[in-house]
């Protein structure tokens, strides 16, 4: 894994994407959400990215691989923010349903 080498982003087109900072080429694109991509965040030892989406979910996707790892379907309404935990053992997301939900990583 080039952790630190790359960056992820969200996007209008329903996808999170993974960029290597180098060059700026693609290195994988992550498709699962059915609406926009509003927030994304890499876990800490960069092995998984976290991504919320207006779909009202939370994906967990492999970083070194490219695959998604799980869901999390828990909000009402769009989910606007992501984040791990120091530890990479939970996620926090953050709704426009006013809530905040933390996930145990699986």
């Amino acid at each position: 894994m080039l952790y630190g080498k790359r960056i992820a982003s969200g996007s209008q087109d329903q996808t999170a994407q993974v960029w290597n900072a180098t060059d700026g080429s693609n290195a994988y694109i992550y498709k699962g959400h059915t609406d926009v991509v509003n927030s994304v965040a890499w876990s800490s030892d960069g092995k998984h990215i976290a991504s919320g989406s207006a779909d009202t979910t939370v994906q967990i996707w492999d970083a070194t691989d490219g695959g998604n790892a799980y869901t999390y379907k828990r909000h009402a309404d769009s989910v606007n923010l992501v984040a791990w935990s120091p530890d990479g053992k939970r996620i926090a997301s953050g709704s426009t349903d006013r809530t905040v939900q933390v996930w145990v990583a699986s």
